[in-house]
């Protein structure tokens, strides 16, 4: 049985996007498995995590609900996050990666 641990963010390693209606991407370490995303504006955030390439995001992926943060495990693989607002809204995410969750 494994046990969760805390998060241990990859420091120095994250990044701000700012999210709108088309779906935009920003890609980050591979060896990490989990992702925290902090949503820090005032609009649903809906992301993907993808492996490389093109990512694009729906509103049907992943909610990160306005002014919170959440952690999620990928695949060591993974290195790209896509991420979409609803029609006409916008919101900014920061993104890190690391380890634990």
């Amino acid at each position: 049985m494994e046990l969760d641990r805390t998060f241990n963010p990859a420091y120095g390693s994250g990044q701000t996007l700012s999210v709108t209606a088309t779906s935009q991407q920003v890609t980050f370490g591979r060896r990490s498995r989990a992702v925290t995303l902090s949503n820090l504006g005032s609009s649903v955030a809906y992301v993907r995590i993808a492996t490389e390439g093109a990512a694009t995001a729906t509103t049907a992926d992943y909610p990160v609900l306005p002014n919170t943060q959440v952690s999620i495990s990928k695949g060591e693989d993974s290195s790209v996050l896509a991420a979409v607002c609803a029609a006409t809204q916008t919101t900014t995410l920061h993104i890190i990666a690391g380890e634990g969750i």
